[in-house]
């Protein structure tokens, strides 16, 4: 059988599977062994079956990858998030869209413990959006808020997809994990930009006591209003003069500088960085919980473990699913085909590499992000790099696009996520979504038009 026709087949097959809701390394796995098939034979397959999987889990960088979930997992369950919302709504309640840029600030926060854009979208939805609503935000700008700002825990270090990426191409872990910082930074400054304008528009000031309550009411004095509208401003002046967890922001840094510096002072690899901050998480749980004893420490640390082992081994299986089907790609030729043709138009690079990277928006709605990155990668890389782009700058590109595939329809994990925490209908998210899709297109194309922007950084620190 021809190449070409063995690729469509497998193409129409994966497709066809994943349609059915198998899970996704299952489909990414039997439609490669199957394409092998067509192009060689059973034996040649079973080989590839035995082979393949041992080669992509047995390299000593994936360790990083159960490090930093086992990271974020020890993070949520030690209320990091709490912490750091807490303090991010006192410092920004005073602006126009106050909670909302809190919620893109905790967001930012967390995702640079976390690493992790579900753990980030579900944690905040059960901070942030019913305390929105409360101050009058719609239930559909609430939640698309959360769901775009938990998009940061992709692109701010660190981020599990910039470790991904620089595992499957070899580039630097160091420089991915730099040149995400800047872009995640400029990415929730341009989403609480967005809510300073759209709070004074669709945000209904929340309806307080006092608002309900006719002038009238009292004999006409008002006395009754007066006294609600004193109890709410010292219920307000109560919240104000709480003490701030500033332990929490304390802590933030403390994990942050473990896994930056480290890395960049040359103290720790990148793979111990994310060892030694897990161990510190785990610290910072244990004094967390300390007052509730000993069983509730070790209830705590048993469910971070399993949430971890379930996240690694999902991920493992995801990777070695697309290792098979990667396997089949070169034996078809598929990646050096793709090269060659685009190195071959008579067009600019730059205007090949865009139409490559916008492949990725359609494919974001219907597949699951890292199925999208360890397929799409191996097929953009080779001809970005035979046309003499950087890999960094195309790693954020490309990760940036991911996210943008998070919060849309019909796949949109963190839409669902956000509608399944904070107890909405999912349709709401996603109808609030659409403004954010374009924010982050325009980034996009920001960051490709000046990759300065992205490179900047991993240049002062390498």
């Amino acid at each position: 059988m021809s190449a070409g026709i063995a690729v469509v087949i497998v193409v129409v097959l994966l497709i066809g599977l994943l349609l059915t809701r198998m899970p996704v390394w299952v489909a990414l796995g039997l439609s490669g062994a199957i394409g092998l098939v067509l192009l060689r034979d059973e034996r040649f397959t079973s080989g590839m079956l035995a082979s393949t999987a041992f080669e992509h889990t047995s390299t000593f960088s994936l360790t990083i990858i159960p490090m930093f979930i086992l990271l974020g997992v020890f993070a949520v369950r030690a209320r990091i998030a709490e912490q750091v919302f807490a303090i991010a709504r006192r410092a920004f309640q005073r602006l126009p869209g106050g909670l909302g840029i809190a919620t893109v600030a905790a967001c930012a926060g967390f995702a640079a413990v976390s690493g992790s854009t579900i753990a980030t979208t579900a944690t905040m939805s059960r901070l942030s959006i019913g305390e929105m609503r409360k101050a009058g935000y719609s239930a559909s700008l609430a939640g698309a808020l959360v769901a775009v700002s938990g998009t940061l825990g992709a692109m701010i270090p660190p981020s599990l997809f910039l470790v991904l990426y620089a595992i499957l191409t070899g580039e630097s872990i160091a420089a991915m994990l730099a040149a995400g910082i800047i872009p995640g930074l400029l990415s929730a400054i341009a989403y609480s930009i967005y809510i300073m304008v759209q709070s004074r528009k669709q945000v209904t000031p929340a309806n307080t006591a006092s608002s309900k309550v006719p002038a009238t009411v009292g004999g006409g004095s008002g006395e009754l209003a007066g006294e609600l509208d004193t109890t709410i401003t010292n219920l307000q002046i109560r919240q104000d003069n709480q003490r701030l967890p500033l332990r929490g922001l304390f802590r933030l840094a403390v994990i942050f500088l473990i896994i930056m510096g480290g890395i960049y002072s040359g103290l720790f690899t990148p793979t111990e960085s994310a060892a030694i901050a897990a161990l510190f998480s785990l610290l910072i749980l244990i004094l967390e919980f300390r007052r509730d004893g000993a069983r509730r420490i070790g209830h705590e640390i048993v469910e971070a473990l399993k949430e971890t082992a379930k996240t690694t081994s999902m991920v493992f299986a995801i990777i070695v699913g697309s290792a098979l089907l990667s396997v089949f790609f070169v034996v078809a030729r598929v990646p050096k085909t793709v090269t060659d043709a685009v190195t071959s138009l008579d067009v600019p690079n730059w205007i090949i590499l865009a139409l490559l990277l916008a492949f990725l928006i359609p494919l974001g709605t219907a597949l699951e992000s890292i199925s999208i990155m360890v397929i799409t990668v191996p097929l953009i890389y080779p001809a970005a790099m035979a046309m003499g782009f950087d890999g960094v700058w195309l790693g954020i590109l490309i990760v940036k696009l991911i996210e943008i595939g998070m919060v849309t329809p019909p796949v949109g994990i963190n839409c669902f996520v956000v509608a399944g925490t904070a107890k909405i209908r999912s349709s709401d998210v996603f109808r609030g979504i659409w403004p954010f899709v374009v924010i982050e297109i325009l980034l996009v194309a920001v960051f490709f038009a000046f990759p300065s922007i992205t490179l900047w950084l991993p240049s002062i620190v390498q």
